[in-house]
């Protein structure tokens, strides 16, 4: 198959689109920094917190609705051994950003906050919390790889580029619009991202659907026809791997500075609520065409269409169903916009991932440990650099794997398994947990979910757990919810471990909280000096739900 050079034209087209919005935002954000009241690296990180409410629920809904959610729903769909009952994103999704309106936009916006290691630094001190939120930055740089790795893996199969090729010019642009202008060009590329997303892939669906080649799908959705019937089973023992997949993605996203970027960028709490809620509606509509399309390439006999025999899903292809049944069952020009469509999902989550990563690692890293008398030129300097790296890094691991959904799962699972439990304490248990118990209950969730295992990152699963199924290949397949189960125990371990320091302060025989936060150098930064010296009058501060 040759380069197809004009479906190559198309995306070039759609990337200087978005380019030049970025850059156009780019402007605007050096006007809002004269305006702003607030830093310029505060304008870059959370847009002045003034975004207009259209942009903002565009680009909450942008942010979520990326590649790996366009092209995993797909996958799961066509996948024999998944099937509709397992497309558990948009059901997450849902619940994630009603969840994130309802508690956790208030604590995060009451203190001016700028990332969610803002209130950990203000509650543990600089180092500990720097530490705690390792699992964070490593979330965001697979999210990247995710995202990066579905749009490399679509233009490989539709347009005959090498995958290393589309993801370095994939990444060169997302870095190079948000090293420009920060927030405001992510968040306002997410606007003609969204609409790309929307309406591109709507127009793919009834071309799709009318293929000679499909059958109807309501038959095969219960039928076997050409594989097990779409809709997929749910059986009782598979219950709890089901939940556990649900709360991950439900509950994990709630960790992503992503998220908190978005609800501080608006202009009141109102807003970022409102936001939130919309883009709970929007982001199960725009999973509809991929539920569609997954549903008709399960019912696609390929042996009838270009593609050939055998199945995509025989070849090992099922996490690259979407651009092959847009290749294979749409006219060429129509598939040309679906591409479109694509290239705007993997866009949209890109650029978030890479400035909540650089963001955290400017703020509460470079200027609040390193060098804490930075100004606000090398805060920036900082962003740019990391936003970099980040991207990089995370187009490096986008070739290692053909599965969107792996890359996926694994970004939420690091958030869910370690960071939940120490976002859920510090917002609404504050006041019963310290430094001791944050501590110890990351240790143990990090050593609980390495003993698990992790066959995607080569970790071997050591510790036996009730209900196992032994593979063929000697792996075990977790049907027990383990990680909510460890988020479970991991919250208990810090309740317990920081009530057992209290206790052991009170006798004397444990160092203080105020030793430990002189040695920590507690306090997010020295913007809020004045804000610090209020709150270090109350020892153990505590965040309202």
């Amino acid at each position: 198959m040759a380069v197809n050079w004009l479906g190559l034209l198309s995306i070039g087209v759609f990337y200087i689109i978005i380019l030049g919005t970025g850059i156009w935002a780019s402007r605007k954000s050096k006007q809002e920094e004269k305006k702003c009241a607030g830093s310029p690296s505060e304008v870059a990180m959370v847009g002045g917190r003034n975004l207009h409410i259209l942009v903002s629920v565009c680009t909450m809904t942008a942010t979520w609705v990326g590649g790996g959610y366009i092209l995993g729903t797909a996958e799961v769909v066509y996948d024999p051994s998944k099937g509709l009952v397992w497309a558990i994103g948009p059901i997450a999704y849902v619940l994630n950003l009603i969840f994130g309106g309802l508690f956790f936009t208030t604590p995060i916006r009451k203190k001016n906050y700028v990332t969610l290691m803002d209130p950990f630094q203000e509650k543990y001190g600089n180092t500990v919390a720097a530490v705690l939120f390792i699992p964070n930055i490593i979330s965001d740089i697979f999210w990247v790889a995710c995202v990066l790795g579905a749009l490399g893996g679509t233009l490989t199969v539709v347009m005959d580029i090498p995958s290393p090729v589309a993801v370095t010019i994939s990444a060169a642009v997302a870095i190079l619009y948000t090293v420009l202008g920060g927030l405001y060009s992510v968040a306002y590329t997410d606007v003609i991202q969204l609409s790309f997303i929307f309406l591109g892939l709507w127009i793919c669906v009834p071309f799709i659907m009318t293929s000679p080649s499909a059958t109807n799908i309501t038959a095969a959705a219960v039928n076997k026809l050409y594989q097990d019937p779409w809709i997929g089973k749910l059986e009782l023992e598979d219950a709890g791997c089901w939940i556990d997949n649900l709360l991950l993605l439900a509950i994990g996203g709630i960790c992503l500075q992503a998220f908190y970027q978005r609800v501080l960028s608006t202009a009141t709490d109102a807003q970022a609520k409102i936001t939130c809620y919309i883009g709970a509606v929007l982001c199960p509509i725009l999973a509809i065409p991929s539920l569609i399309i997954g549903a008709v390439s399960a019912s696609t006999n390929w042996n009838q269409t270009t593609f050939g025999s055998p199945s995509p899903y025989e070849q090992g292809k099922a996490g690259m169903i979407l651009p092959i049944a847009l290749q294979h069952l749409c006219p060429f020009y129509v598939s040309l916009i679906g591409m479109g469509a694509l290239a705007a999902a993997v866009m949209s989550s890109v650029d978030s991932a890479l400035l909540s990563a650089a963001s955290q690692l400017a703020r509460n890293v470079y200027k609040n440990i390193i060098y804490k008398q930075a100004s606000e030129k090398s805060v920036l300097v900082v962003v740019k650099v990391s936003v970099l790296l980040c991207g990089v890094i995370g187009a490096c691991l986008a070739l290692t794997t053909s599965s969107v959904v792996q890359f996926w799962i694994i970004s939420s699972d690091v958030l869910y398994s370690m960071m939940t439990p120490q976002v859920i304490c510090t917002f609404f248990l504050s006041q019963w947990v310290n430094v001791c118990g944050a501590c110890c209950g990351f240790v143990f969730s990090l050593l609980l979910r390495g003993l698990v295992g992790e066959a995607f990152l080569g970790l071997p699963d050591v510790l036996p757990l009730p209900w196992d199924r032994i593979q063929e290949d000697g792996h075990r397949y977790r049907l027990f919810p383990f990680r909510t189960a460890i988020v479970i125990l991991t919250v208990v371990v810090i309740l317990l471990v920081s009530q057992m320091s209290i206790w052991l302060k009170g006798k004397k025989l444990l160092t203080s909280d105020a030793e430990m936060n002189e040695m920590h150098d507690l306090g997010p930064n020295q913007k809020n000096v004045e804000e610090n010296e209020a709150l270090n009058k109350d020892e153990e501060p505590s965040y309202p739900s």
